[in-house]
This record gives C-alpha cells, sequence and structure tokens, in this order.
C-alpha cells in the first residue's frame, strides 16, 4: 500500500475528530419521507431538525422562521440506519492480530470483558459505513476461549472523538455449535457452563459486600460481578443460536431466572418457533437471507424466515454486520425482503417494515426505542438525505447528518477512487505500457 497515501488517510481521519462539531438547525422540504415505523413513504413532505433532534416529519409540516432550508425535490429521507450486533471500531486489518480487538482468546476473563475502551472512533469501517448511512450501531465482542464473549456497546458513528452512547450495554454469550465447541465439544456441555455461571452470579449477588464464596467456583470475581447485571435484568443477555430446539432451550432459562432480559441473534431456524419465541416477548437480531443449510442446526434455513417471524409477532431486527458482511450493506438486505414478496410461496416485507428493521427495530432492541431510527418529534437528529430509495442499490446517501450536526462522507475508500480514476500515466513504468 502506498505509504503517503495510508499516511494522509490516517491524518484526515484524526482531524476529522479532532474538529468541534455544532449540531444545525435545518429542514428538507417536498421530499419522499419514510419516518422508520413500519410505514409507508410520504411523498412532498418535511423533515425539521433543531438543536440536533427532530422537531416533526410529515406532509403539511411549516418550517419555522429562519431554519434553513433544503430542496429534496425528487429525493428520500429517511432516519439513520442502525446497524445491530456490529464489529465496528474493534479492528483494522482482520488478519493482523495487533490491530483486532474483536476477541480475546487467551485472557482470563470473559464476561467482564468491556469492548468500550477499544473503539477506535478513526477507523475507517466506521467512516465507510457513515457514508452508507449508517449513524448507529450496536458492537459486540466476539468469542474468545470462553462461550462468554463479553460486554457491547451501543455507538454513534459521527467524526468526533465521543462515539460510545452507552458501555456494558449488553453481554454476548454463544450456543449452538459454537458453544458446544467453546464448552468442551457439546451442546450438553455449553448449556450447563451458561446455567452454572447464572447460578454463581446469581450467589454472588445475594453475599454482603467483601464476603468470600464457599464450595466450587469456575467464573473468577469479575465475571459473576459482570453477570450479575444480567441475573436481574438491568443488562440484556444477547444469545447467539440457530437451531429450533437450542432456541426453545434458551427461552426456557426464563423459568429458573425470570428477569432475563434475552436477545436472540442468528436465529436460522426461528420460523419453526416463532410462535413460541412472540410469546415469550423475545426479540431478535439476525441476517436475512441465511438461506442455505451451512451447518447442521441451520438444516431448515429459508429465505423467509424474517417474514414468517415478522408475520407470528416476533420483533426482528436485520444485523450481524460484521467482516465482509458490512453496516453499509443492510438496506440491500432490506430491500431484498420487499422483493422476497414476488416469490410464490415466500413470505417477506412490506417496504415499511423493512426500513423498520434496519432503524426503528434495531434501535428499541438496543435501549433507544423512540429516540433513533426514527423521525419522531424528540428523537435524535440523526437524517440521511439519498438520491432515491434507499432500499435499492442503485441509491447512495447524499447527505448525513448525526445529531443534527452535517458529517464528512469521505474515507480511504472514497480518496483511492479519486485518486486512480483519473490517474496520470505519464510516470508509469514501462510494466503499465499494453
Amino acid at each position: 500500500m502506498n505509504r503517503r497515501l495510508l499516511m494522509s488517510a490516517a491524518v484526515a481521519a484524526l482531524t476529522a475528530i479532532a474538529a468541534p462539531a455544532f449540531a444545525q438547525d435545518l429542514a428538507i422540504t417536498n421530499a419522499t419521507v419514510a419516518t422508520g415505523d413500519g410505514g409507508a413513504p410520504i411523498e412532498h413532505a418535511t423533515v425539521v431538525v433543531r438543536a440536533g433532534k427532530i422537531v416533526a416529519a410529515g406532509a403539511g409540516v411549516a418550517v419555522p422562521p429562519g431554519v434553513p432550508v433544503i430542496d429534496g425535490t425528487g429525493k428520500w429521507v429517511t432516519p439513520g440506519l442502525f446497524s445491530a450486533v456490529t464489529d465496528l471500531g474493534l479492528w483494522d486489518v482482520e488478519a493482523v492480530d495487533e490491530s483486532n480487538d474483536t476477541s480475546a482468546d487467551k485472557s482470563p476473563f470473559n464476561a467482564a470483558l468491556d469492548i468500550a475502551p477499544a473503539l477506535n472512533p478513526s477507523s475507517q469501517h466506521i467512516a465507510i459505513s457513515r457514508a452508507g448511512g449508517v449513524t448507529r450501531a450496536s458492537v459486540t465482542p466476539f468469542n474468545g476461549g470462553a462461550i462468554f464473549a463479553g460486554q457491547g456497546a451501543v455507538i454513534d458513528l459521527g467524526a468526533d472523538a465521543a462515539i460510545v452512547t452507552k458501555s456494558r450495554a449488553f453481554q454476548y454469550v454463544e450456543l449452538g455449535e459454537a458453544g458446544g465447541r467453546l464448552a468442551g465439544g457439546s451442546r450438553v456441555a455449553a448449556q450447563l457452563v451458561l446455567r452454572n455461571a447464572l447460578r454463581e452470579a446469581r450467589e454472588v449477588a445475594a453475599l454482603p459486600a467483601g464476603a468470600l464464596r464457599q464450595g466450587d467456583v469456575l467464573l473468577t470475581r469479575e465475571d459473576a460481578r459482570a453477570l450479575a447485571k444480567v441475573i436481574d435484568g438491568t443488562q440484556p443477555l444477547y444469545v447467539g443460536v440457530d437451531r429450533a430446539s437450542d432456541i426453545r432451550s434458551v427461552l426456557a432459562l426464563k423459568a429458573e431466572f425470570p428477569k432475563l432480559d434475552l436477545v436472540l441473534v442468528g436465529v436460522t431456524e426461528g420460523w419453526l418457533v416463532a410462535p413460541q419465541i412472540a410469546a415469550a416477548g423475545v426479540p431478535v437480531i439476525t441476517m436475512p437471507l441465511r438461506d442455505l443449510p451451512a451447518s447442521f442446526e441451520q438444516l431448515a434455513a429459508t429465505q423467509s424466515n424474517v417474514g414468517r417471524m415478522k408475520k407470528a409477532g416476533v420483533k426482528v431486527a436485520i444485523g450481524m454486520f460484521a467482516g465482509m458482511d458490512q453496516p453499509r450493506y443492510a438496506p440491500q438486505q432490506a430491500g431484498n425482503l420487499v422483493a422476497l414478496n414476488k416469490i410464490p410461496g415466500a413470505t417477506g416485507l412490506s417496504w415499511g417494515e423493512a426500513l423498520a428493521a434496519i432503524t426503528s427495530v434495531p434501535a428499541q432492541i438496543s435501549g433507544m426505542g423512540g429516540k433513533a431510527g426514527v423521525l419522531a418529534p424528540g428523537a435524535v437528529g440523526d437524517v440521511v438525505l439519498w438520491d432515491g430509495d434507499p432500499l435499492e442499490l442503485s441509491s447512495i446517501p447524499l447527505d448525513v447528518w448525526i445529531d443534527g450536526v452535517k458529517q464528512p462522507l469521505d474515507n480511504h475508500q472514497t480518496r483511492l477512487r479519486d485518486r486512480y480514476k483519473s490517474l496520470d500515466k505519464t510516470y508509469l513504468p514501462k510494466a503499465y505500457d499494453w
């Protein structure tokens, strides 16, 4: 890689996060507006943002005097995309261990691990996602040597250093085939490790301050303290699980631990047990078109998984953006679910439901219901102006605001594009002479 280009990219990123930013008052008029609440888009509508908050959105909205106006004729406006369960800010080059903080394979701790201190606000992955219309995300650690990966965070993707909205926002645990391998080679072991850990945490939480634990102890003191928040329901427990029988086992945890705030992640066979998931009131985060049986726990994979769960009353968000599955691809995933309705026998989502699955629904699951992922009075001023229908592949964001602050959309990829699209070939070596 060109060293000068790499250094200029780094300097640009650091300059962007160092610059002070102030919320702007703005109004976008005459646009097609989708508020993110699951409803259909509204034509010839207006969005008003003041002091970093949404004031109004819809048809017939009057623009307050003195507010700068942007003509949105022929364009679309949506809330900023909210990407659930990502690895944003945790790595620079995935194959370079020194730059990769997604997991801690050799750590003596697991549940106590908190990813917030490792998050890099100048990460190019954040900048690229922001240019794709992503304004908020939940970031999760990935499993090292235990079924507990640690505590994730909720972030905004603004070009400043203060990206963490909430640290220790949830705990992540992996079950199913992957959890079985981590726990000793079997689902039996993974289920026992999970239940034993929750019981130990409950016992620790009940002890007087400074008291020592007695008997069998498998958790470190810090891991037990972290899981105590899961036991009392103050910290959600995200559970990676795919097979229908495993999903039923997770739902059964509430019989012993009634305060658990469960979120299911993956859930490839969720449609088989959708009524049970809905009855338990447990939300789901999944990658929608996992339609191939890549493992024995995904034999019932189908493109209709999300649509069938939604039809059964399950709250479903599109997420799991990590590695090659980048958060900026969320509109493509949502658009695929809209197109799925045209296939006989398949079950997809309406346009409004699909947009909500990448805006308001993941925001609700992440604890920001009504505050993010929606254009509603009092919500954060996260607004994206698109050149067309955001769920169409050909559409791109023209402008992005986070908390009412207009964001830079340049990044390493755009700089490479600009560098090479009009490259002066005069001084290229003879190897480039065809």
